[in-house]
């Protein structure tokens, strides 16, 4: 392949140790907490907390995998670049393409997620109405300076901790307060069938939905081209992974589980025929009779979803940059603006996550779920050529003698076991119907990512790749 110097001018270092500390926390706090746990609640009960330790565990493993490859070349294309380089040219282009997949998903998921949540107000307004105008408010937000998009994420993020910090301060008076209400009571963590009410069997079936909640966490490698000082930032933010998720998943659920009893929550949020047709947490609320708190809160993963929303906008435009530059995408998604923003990128993330519209208009039922399915799928495979990537690049600074800043701890045995637990998770959503489908397609998109890169070598035009000054 040829390589071509195109002076292209190169994204801005705005993204401050705040910024970067809060993109990752919004990554950790979205629509997989605020509604995607409906589905977990129902299928595992109490004994969820076990199964979000479990997957926080593996999130923070795989992350500092990633972090380590981030800090020694602390680039905006992610894990694309990695792929490329240390694991050939067809890794790079799967790598690649696999995670811009999964963004369209993510934000078609999370437009979604934003029209059941203005439901809980206007009951009758269609969810595609809401996907457009947030779709285009976004947007609108991302053609602006870096900057700017790293100073709403930051405030977005400010009211997602700070709420769920108040959740988790309301509920722990109401159950140990003075004035506790009559449901309320440690005890409803295993009083209402047991801690484990369905077995194991309920807990194993409930990972692949919780490790959805968890598929954020790798925003924070996006920012890295765009960080002011991301040998500090990067580490920083990823070493702080663990006590996010042991604050606002573990701490949270457990506290609002003992509010009312577990089953009771769930037949009110299945009571409509959809266990995604409200937040668990609102509905929490509401059956404690505490109105005002619940729009709050509906106010706030209100928020939540847009937050997510917004990094997966700022993520795919820059991954799709990224690849263009590597000759793996269309040449004209390397355009910046004169705010040097991947304009063509931005424009047509904007118009994938726009069929989230359409599909919300024709089956605005079973839209999430079957979004959401397809989301854990392609997660698993990003995370999955996340390990096995480290493992090359491990393997190349060995037989250069390079040693690395911020080494991933118990290597390569902790990869090893990511990709044994991933390869778990997959057999199990090939168990769960309403998930298999995701599973039986894999086999398909990797055949489409190989036919497709062998067509892509075979042109020359097409694998002409453009050096990247950022």
């Amino acid at each position: 392949m040829s390589r071509t110097n195109v002076s292209q001018p190169a994204f801005e270092r705005n993204l401050s140790n705040r910024h970067i500390q809060m993109i990752g926390l919004g990554g950790a706090i979205g629509t997989g907490l605020f509604l995607g746990s409906a589905g977990v609640i129902k299928s595992a009960g109490p004994s969820l907390l076990i199964g979000y330790m479990i997957a926080g565990l593996i999130a923070f493993l795989i992350m500092r995998q990633l972090g380590e490859m981030l800090v020694d070349e602390p680039v905006s294309g992610s894990l694309s670049h990695f792929g490329n380089k240390y694991g050939g040219g067809f890794m790079g282009y799967l790598t690649g393409w696999n995670y811009t997949v999964t963004y369209f998903l993510v934000g078609m998921a999370e437009l979604t997620a934003l029209g059941k949540y203005m439901q809980f107000w206007w009951p009758e307004l269609p969810t595609w109405a809401t996907a457009g105008f947030f779709l285009v408010l976004i947007s609108g937000i991302n053609t602006l300076n870096v900057k700017v998009y790293g100073e709403s994420e930051f405030w977005f993020a400010i009211i997602k901790v700070g709420a769920v910090v108040m959740m988790i301060a309301m509920g722990s008076w109401f159950i140990f307060g003075p004035n506790t209400p009559p449901q309320a009571a440690v005890s409803n963590l295993w009083s209402h069938g047991g801690f484990m009410p369905h077995g194991w069997h309920g807990l194993i079936m409930a990972l692949p939905l919780i490790m959805f909640a968890f598929g954020g966490l790798e925003f924070i490698g996006f920012t890295a081209g765009e960080a002011k000082h991301p040998s500090k930032t990067i580490p920083r933010a990823i070493n702080a992974v663990l006590y996010r998720i042991g604050l606002f998943y573990v701490l949270a659920l457990a506290v609002l589980l003992a509010l009312p009893p577990w089953d009771n929550l769930v037949a009110s949020l299945t009571a409509s025929g959809d266990p995604y047709s409200a937040s668990p947490f609102v509905k929490i609320l509401s059956l404690l009779n505490i109105d005002y708190a619940a729009h709050v809160l509906n106010f706030v993963v209100l928020t939540a979803a847009l937050s997510v929303y917004n990094a997966v906008v700022y993520c795919n435009s820059r991954q799709l940059h990224a690849m263009a530059h590597q000759g793996h995408a269309p040449r004209a998604l390397i355009k910046l603006s004169e705010r040097r923003i991947p304009i063509n990128a931005l424009l047509l993330t904007g118009l994938v996550t726009a069929s989230s519209v359409v599909i919300n208009y024709l089956s605005p039922e079973g839209a999430l779920e079957t979004l959401m399915s397809l989301v854990v799928a392609t997660t698993m495979m990003n995370w999955a050529l996340t390990s096995f990537i480290h493992l090359k690049f491990r393997k190349a600074k060995r037989e250069t003698g390079q040693l690395t800043a911020y080494r991933s701890p118990l290597y390569p045995f902790t990869n090893y076991l990511c990709m044994a637990f991933i390869v778990g998770l997959l057999l199990i959503i090939a168990f769960i119907p309403g998930m298999r489908i995701s599973v039986l397609l894999m086999p398909c998109w990797l055949l489409v990512m190989f036919l497709s890169y062998r067509k892509l070598k075979s042109n020359p035009a097409a694998t002409h790749i453009v050096s990247s000054p950022s």
